[in-house]
């Protein structure tokens, strides 16, 4: 028995030293434990191997029923936990500011550029924020904490370890949850008069249309063209701002394509998708990891100034991020007339 306990010790030290995943490691442990199981139900009494791991399968079942008691105790906890917020959270109040409201805005309702009547434009404000990931985690955070009385959230994925590095709205102990449904847990923890809605899928076409009209800004926080490509026909569809911001290892940038309002949109200035290789992923490139904070902190705030009037949100311009130099410039954008999304195209004139 102690030779199995120390080859599961070894898996788990190994994997720990290469970076493997805890759920992976636990995997291993339990494939391991599988392995002894069978080879004691399997094999005859008086087996070498046998002997060398216990002579009986019956410590290993009572230590994997231990096990399974506590995987089941510890999933039940979370979810009274999750339970329990969900039922301490006031509903979002509706009509004029609480006192509590009142004074959690303050800072908000003090600057000139806002006041009460910007932050009366947030709280009646729906947001759609596509992905939970390293953009979606600060932008979510920002605009429930700046008082965005609707935020909505799609995304498909599950929180998974090397996530935490940067995305900062999920915690270890929702390793395996769905990332909406992290991100719901936070934002009623941070603002509970906040209405998160979440959307455990990917968009696609089918739904972005119907998704989109239920919200007034977009913000695209995804890491593929073919996701950032829909987000702007869609949103150019239906005169919606979209707040785009994308990021690789060290560098980041920040739009709003706002179509109604004559600016160019995301097609525009990416025409086509870069060839394989060109836009490596960030599991594939890395990533610094407050890089997706400054980023998406900056989407959020552009999203607050077009709701609530305050400055001049990036309107045909981008901001571009260089976080190892500490360097941040801003370019203008054009318009491109043969735009497949928003250009117009040169009517044939007969000779």
């Amino acid at each position: 028995m102690v030779l199995v306990l120390i080859l599961a010790a070894a898996l788990w030290g190994v994997g720990m030293a290469l970076g493997t995943p805890r759920r992976m490691r636990w995997a291993m442990i339990g494939l391991l434990w599988l392995g002894v199981v069978l080879l004691h139900l399997l094999l005859p009494a008086g087996n070498p191997l046998r002997l060398a791991t216990g002579e009986s399968a019956a410590p290993w079942l009572l230590l994997g029923g231990g096990v399974a008691l506590v995987l089941a105790y510890r999933q039940g906890l979370r979810h009274l936990r999750a339970r329990a917020v969900g039922a301490q959270s006031p509903e979002p109040a509706q009509g004029p500011f609480s006192a509590t409201e009142l004074n959690r805005y303050a800072r908000h309702i003090v600057l000139r550029e806002i006041g009460g009547t910007g932050q009366r434009k947030l709280k009646e404000a729906r947001m759609l924020v596509i992905g939970a990931g390293g953009l979606g985690s600060p932008a979510l955070m920002y605009l429930a904490a700046s008082g965005v009385g609707t935020i909505g959230v799609i995304d498909d994925d599950v929180v998974e370890g090397s996530n935490l590095q940067r995305q900062v709205i999920h915690t270890d102990d929702r390793i395996g949850m769905p990332k909406v449904f992290s991100a719901e847990v936070a934002i009623r923890a941070l603002n509970p008069f906040v209405t998160l809605r979440p959307y455990h899928r990917r968009l696609t076409p089918d739904i972005a249309a119907g998704l989109f009209s239920d919200y007034d800004v977009i913000l695209d926080g995804t890491d593929n063209f073919d996701t950032r490509y829909l987000a702007n026909e869609v949103a150019h569809a239906q005169g919606k701002p979209l707040v785009s911001g994308a990021l690789s290892q060290w560098e980041g940038q920040v739009s709003v394509f706002d179509t109604a309002r004559g600016t160019p949109c995301y097609r525009c200035i990416f025409p086509d998708p870069p060839a394989p290789g060109l836009a490596p992923s960030c599991a594939e490139a890395g990533v610094f990891s407050p890089l997706p904070g400054i980023i998406g902190t900056i989407m959020a705030g552009e999203a607050v100034k077009l709701i609530t009037g305050a400055g001049e949100p990036l309107r045909g311009a981008m901001t571009i991020h260089d976080a190892l130099y500490a360097d941040t410039r801003r370019i203008t954008l054009k318009k491109r007339p043969d735009c497949p999304v928003c250009g117009h195209p040169v009517e044939e004139t007969s000779t």
